[in-house]
């Protein structure tokens, strides 16, 4: 993959976007000192260069039906790279996993799982971890309530 050269205007586009992806283009140039086309301009560059992946809403979950979120630790059996990406192709097929990673340590994936019920994370449970024969082990981390909403922002990185 390549690296995209961006600059202090590109920066400054992108923190807006970031936070309110329905800004204006008349408003982000005001803000960054370009004219409303550069603005654009950069904003079509940044897509088709794949440095703005998607423009999606934020949901705010307790404005919907209620949902529990589970975070799940799965450890294989073998964690070779044909079994991480088997494993990996049958959890991007369920809608209940909202988040997935491959991580170090004695767990092999973190997963965050959303369900209306605790009866339908066990039907996940039983048809995704406890048949899967490499599946060696996985537990349940069920969410309390939310502290910090996820925000790559948060960690101060420019962009």
């Amino acid at each position: 993959m390549e690296t995209v050269e961006i600059d202090q205007f590109d920066q400054r586009i992108i923190e807006i976007v970031r936070r309110n992806n329905l800004a204006p283009a008349r408003s982000i140039s005001a803000k960054v000192g370009l004219s409303e086309s550069a603005v654009l301009r950069r904003l079509r560059r940044l897509r088709s260069s794949g440095v703005i992946v998607a423009d999606v809403a934020l949901i705010d979950p307790a404005r919907l039906a209620p949902a529990i979120t589970i975070h799940v630790l799965v450890e294989l059996n073998q964690s070779g790279l044909r079994m991480e990406q088997a494993f990996a192709a049958r959890l991007a097929e369920r809608p209940e996993v909202i988040g997935a990673w491959n991580v170090t340590g004695r767990t092999d994936f973190l997963l965050m799982v959303s369900v209306p019920t605790i009866e339908a994370y066990q039907r996940f449970s039983d048809e995704v971890l406890a048949s899967d024969e490499n599946v060696r082990d996985f537990e349940t981390l069920v969410t309390l309530r939310e502290i910090v909403r996820r925000d790559p922002l948060r960690a101060g990185h420019p962009v």
